[in-house]
């Protein structure tokens, strides 16, 4: 069972700023095409027929989870390496001072570590396009005394060495000479989000995208001010070496923005995570230690062909996981089927758990199979979801107008943002199945996945517990 150990962001990648930013290096990139030293190193890469990536460890950029290589920086340097043709290979690092001599002895070809673009940066390194931009947030502890401005701070503040958050530091140091703090190698910005909350330190500096995703598992974070308002992130490329790999870099973001690649990306790992609600947070984590332990079984017994997690989520969206859970809409029980669903689905009694589960979990399947073939993972997921909410022809119907607007209908990043014309005569009245409150499938769909991000780090942390105490256990034996 799962213990309890435990972005407001979007990717803005704007066409006309890639454009003005590097149309000089785009116009060299083709004049550089003469000669072939500037196409030694993209070449070499190509013959070998693999690309090395520098990156961190950390929940925003690689980590492994229980199917393998994860991370935001990962898949999107997967889609770099399918660009070139060739093979990956990622050259994961602990601290900022490898990676960068990862690059500097090439090591790597480029680093895609959620690197951001800074002065003192740019005097050695090309960087790609930008593809998001971040804020530099002061974080406190839950329940202590929340400091607004740098006078406010008085205990220790630390960050990681080589960091922007350094050079923030040390340009806000100027006009405030008592500003003093510490750095550390010897750790993440995770680990330093946690000595925050064991009270070792009083205050970190992190990104806002990375306390998007922590913050799901440690509600306990809390921001205090803004350090530094905007900064780019972009992967980072050797100054020093031929403009071939830089070119081709410039290209392919330009192809991964214009083809929508890069907003679903986005959206597959931060879409969801927008808005942050301490309460809710702190609720669900509470539940999963003191409710779920009884109805794992049964999520994991009828989730054979869905992730019972993913199965978990949907319940708890539901009805918090209380079987005798009522709405006067007329659904009931666990999965809060409708009665004509239940009687389709075989089930007696809705407020039995392990009825409901099974016929919970044998519609939603029923919901994905009648998903388009051509619909990617995990898209079809989340448009499963959003038919089980509202109905395949409300779907369907937001789809078309989708279409009709120029997006990609079979992304649920393009169709979600259409879904609550539903709600607007001028829209509903030309669609088959007429109005809807477009914009409940939406939340609805939102909500599942991050209880089902928290639900699915929580599981995979106490798997890990869990070896690692087998493991002490041999060794004493």
């Amino acid at each position: 069972m799962i213990n309890t150990q435990i972005k407001s962001f979007a990717i803005k990648v704007s066409l006309n700023k890639l454009l003005a930013l590097f149309l000089v290096p785009c116009i060299f990139m083709l004049s550089a095409c003469e000669s072939h030293k500037a196409s030694a190193n993209l070449q070499r890469i190509i013959d070998r027929g693999y690309l090395t990536v520098g990156t961190l460890y950390g929940n925003t950029s690689y980590y492994l989870d229980a199917e393998g290589p994860a991370g935001f920086e990962y898949e999107l340097a997967q889609k770099y390496a399918e660009y070139l043709g060739v093979e990956l290979k990622m050259m994961p690092s602990y601290n900022l001072n490898d990676l960068f001599q990862q690059l500097d002895n090439g090591s790597v070809d480029i680093l895609a570590a959620g690197l951001a673009v800074t002065d003192e940066r740019l005097k050695n390194y090309h960087f790609s396009p930008s593809y998001d931009d971040v804020s530099q947030k002061l974080v406190f502890k839950q329940g202590n005394i929340r400091p607004r401005t740098l006078a406010d701070l008085t205990g220790t503040l630390e960050v990681l060495e080589h960091s922007s958050h350094v050079e923030s530091l040390s340009q806000l140091k100027l006009s405030n000479p008592e500003l003093t703090w510490s750095t550390t190698s010897e750790l993440d910005s995770e680990e330093l989000l946690l000595r925050v909350l064991s009270d070792e330190i009083d205050y970190t500096i992190a990104d806002t995208n990375t306390l998007a995703v922590s913050r799901r598992y440690y509600p306990e974070i809390s921001i205090g001010f803004t350090i530094r308002k905007e900064e780019s992130l972009a992967w980072m490329i050797n100054k020093h070496s031929d403009d071939s790999i830089f070119a081709s870099v410039i290209e392919f973001f330009g192809q991964v923005h214009h083809n929508g690649v890069l907003l679903a990306l986005n959206d597959k790992h931060y879409g969801h995570i927008e808005e942050f609600n301490y309460v809710d947070t702190r609720m669900f984590i509470k539940a999963i230690a003191n409710k779920l332990p009884e109805y794992q079984p049964l999520f994991e017994k009828y989730g054979q062909e869905v992730d019972w997690r993913l199965l978990a989520a949907i319940s708890y969206q539901e009805s918090h996981w209380e079987p005798h859970a009522r709405s006067y809409t007329g659904v009931r029980g666990m999965m809060m089927l409708t009665l004509p669903t239940a009687k389709q689905m075989g089930i007696k009694s809705r407020l039995d758990a392990e009825q409901s589960i099974r016929g919970g979990a044998k519609y939603f399947k029923q919901m994905i199979a009648r998903m388009p073939a051509r619909v990617p993972s995990p898209d079809r997921l989340w448009f499963a979801l959003a038919s089980y909410n509202i109905g395949l022809g409300h779907l369907n119907d937001a789809r078309k107008i989708t279409k009709q607007q120029g997006g990609d209908p079979d992304r649920w990043v393009e169709v979600k943002e259409r879904l609550p014309l539903l709600k607007q005569k001028k829209y509903y009245k030309k669609t088959r199945y007429g109005y809807a409150r477009g914009d409940e499938p939406v939340n609805y769909v939102e909500n599942i996945r991050r209880y089902y991000d928290t639900l699915t780090w929580m599981d995979d942390q106490a798997k890990h517990s869990a070896v690692k105490s087998e493991l002490a256990v041999n060794e004493i034996h």
